[in-house]
């Protein structure tokens, strides 16, 4: 793999995006790795805990703008392929019967939220940031409304999809959207602490089933993200999106 590392030890899987000088940013190939790997810990009888870090200053800084910029000259059909493939990486994490805590270090923002959405933990650092900053570019925060409005409901989810503002780490954990905050410094201390109390004290085929439950007690999820996913192919070919992304790409400041 060229853009994450895979490494298992003592039952637990940690995947580290690994692309720190695009700050992590999500492209096609970045996306088809983290499916694979997602599946490997899936079929790994000796995973039981799977942590998602990253390295660099970043956590991920979403879709990579010259990638999305390169899509514009797709077609409707190659846009929704493209999206599917995100989709399908939210749906593996979600519906992944181990659980997964992101270790997050620095700004989680489009994707890279998303990214952090569908893990069933976050342990953050005081100093990142969160946000779904799509609409900021004329870009849709699409393929993860779903999830994120089950996770911490639709008001609040309202409010940062359409605002598209990053928030603090003590914001994030206040709304819901994260699980703990720690100093930089205790970071990794602190993610193993839960991952060790996951590992040793919670029974695996427990968290394996409700895992399950939770996922099959969204009976509308499946269309909602056929939806979503029709709804980031067509939002790439708009002339706000196009103007939002070459103004991102040039520096140049936006008036709407």
């Amino acid at each position: 793999m060229q853009h994450i590392t895979y490494h298992v030890s003592n039952r637990v899987a940690r995947i580290t995006l690994n692309r720190p000088e695009k700050r992590n940013a999500l492209n096609a190939a970045l996306v088809s790795e983290l499916i694979t790997a997602f599946e490997q810990a899936r079929q790994d009888e000796q995973v039981k805990v799977i942590v998602l870090a990253a390295t660099g200053e970043a956590f991920c800084a979403g879709a990579d703008l010259a990638y999305l910029q390169h899509m514009q000259q797709f077609t409707f059909a190659e846009n929704l392929e493209d999206s599917l493939r995100l989709k399908n990486l939210f749906v593996s994490m979600y519906t992944l019967t181990k659980a997964i805590v992101a270790q997050v270090q620095g700004p989680a923002l489009a994707g890279g939220c998303g990214l952090v959405t569908v893990c069933d933990f976050a342990v953050s650092a005081t100093t990142a940031k969160f946000g779904y900053t799509e609409v900021k570019i004329g870009f849709v925060p699409a393929i993860v409304t779903p999830f994120l409005i089950k996770k911490i409901g639709e008001g609040k989810a309202r409010n940062l999809l359409l605002s598209g503002n990053i928030i603090s780490a003590q914001e994030a954990v206040q709304l819901g959207l994260i699980s703990h905050v720690t100093e930089p410094e205790k970071l990794e201390e602190e993610t193993m602490k839960l991952v060790t109390q996951l590992v040793s004290s919670n029974s695996g085929e427990s968290l394996a089933l409700t895992k399950t439950l939770l996922h099959r007690l969204s009976p509308t999820l499946d269309s909602d993200l056929q939806l979503a996913a029709e709804t980031n192919a067509r939002a790439r070919s708009t002339a706000d999106c196009r103007r939002g992304i070459a103004a991102f790409l040039n520096k140049e400041k936006l008036m709407w």
